[in-house]
């Protein structure tokens, strides 16, 4: 159930950790629609694509056209060039762009936007990482290396419109996602991360909640609309956290390559396993590096009413029996998922019961 996978994650740059989906908060904020010009290889021709985050152009590796759009039928199989850094890349294809939205050019940066990962692992696009940790730009920066991304907003907004490649600026209103914890704006970043899959585990506390039987009761009732929105569009949990503080992922590393780890208790398990995956018996602890990473707080949250009993270790001690499941839980709506779902989950999965009535 638990893998580790390279996906798109919600990346806080001030902790300078992940995020779960539920710990994004997203804001309305006015901004800026900035509409820029790339050439056309091997011709006067120009296309023009609408962004809100002009910095991101250095990550481009393609533009897309919806081939039902007429107006660019003339530019498939072309290439164009990204104002800067002066790279070639080839325009792409596909029913995804909305051809009502900006100027109907899409250009694609899979490294900094979900929806672009999708596109560019469709038409096996190159991905150009151009963010350090704490989101100021990297070397595929250029000049802008090292400053902060906002920053780098408005001075690569001002340097396009010196050369001639900002056609014009509208505002522009959207959705942000932010940092419930340090209220930083949240930046789509591909990361290895550990993952928990949450499709078949969810499916007994939907039903729990929102079969016939209703084993167990919200209140107010209205909630459970909530609840549903939650548990039918769940994703993976991403249940690794870049932290110091927190219960340390129990994968010891023997190797650089991603499978080269084993998970055990104990650093001595972990050797006895390295040295049986790997066939090396001369394999020591000081060869072994334990993952740095922590878990998500509420992955052990989850597990509060049967731990609390010791009902983990030991499953059928007389206080679990007594006191599983409990009556009832007061607490308030905005941990209905962070907490209460979760507890439910784990409580059909562990003791094939819900936690409480």
């Amino acid at each position: 159930l638990i893998y580790r996978g390279y996906r798109m994650v919600n990346w806080d740059p001030e902790a300078k950790t992940t995020l779960s989906d539920e710990e994004v908060i997203y804001e309305e904020r006015q901004g800026n629609l900035y509409y820029l010009q790339y050439n056309i290889v091997d011709s006067d021709e120009k296309v023009t694509i609408a962004t809100t985050r002009p910095e991101t152009i250095l990550g481009d590796t393609a533009i897309c056209i919806n081939p039902n759009d007429e107006r660019f039928t003339h530019l498939k199989g072309k290439k164009a060039i990204v104002p800067l850094c002066n790279r070639e890349i080839p325009i792409i294809e596909d029913e995804y762009v909305d051809v009502e939205f900006g100027t109907g050019c899409l250009k694609v940066t899979p490294a900094h936007d979900e929806n672009d990962k999708v596109l560019g692992d469709k038409h096996n696009l190159e991905v150009i990482d151009i963010f350090n940790e704490d989101a100021s730009l990297n070397s595929f920066g250029l000049h802008y290396e090292g400053k902060d991304r906002f920053v780098v907003r408005k001075e690569i907004s001002k340097e396009l419109e010196e050369k001639g490649f900002l056609v014009k600026t509208e505002v522009h209103t959207n959705k942000v996602g932010t940092s419930e914890r340090t209220k930083a704006v949240i930046e789509p970043r591909l990361s290895d991360q550990w993952f928990l899959k949450m499709e078949e585990l969810v499916k007994p506390a939907i039903e729990a909640v929102l079969g016939e039987d209703r084993e167990v009761k919200l209140f107010p009732k209205k909630f459970e609309n909530t609840y549903r929105h939650w548990m039918e569009n769940i994703r993976d949990w991403n249940i690794s956290r870049q932290l110091w503080w927190g219960q340390q992922i129990p994968a010891y590393y023997y190797g650089d390559g991603k499978e080269d780890f084993v998970v055990a208790e104990t650093i001595e398990d972990a050797v006895k396993l390295a040295q049986e995956k790997t066939g090396n018996s001369s394999l020591s602890a000081s060869d072994l590096k334990q993952d740095p990473d922590a878990l998500d707080t509420w992955f052990s949250s989850w597990l509060w009413p049967m731990s609390v009993f010791d009902g983990i270790r030991n499953p059928e001690n007389e206080e679990i029996k007594y006191y599983y499941p409990t009556n009832d839980l007061v607490t308030g709506p905005d941990i209905l998922f962070f907490w209460v779902a979760r507890m439910i989950i784990a409580g059909y999965e562990y003791k094939d019961a819900r936690p409480l009535k």
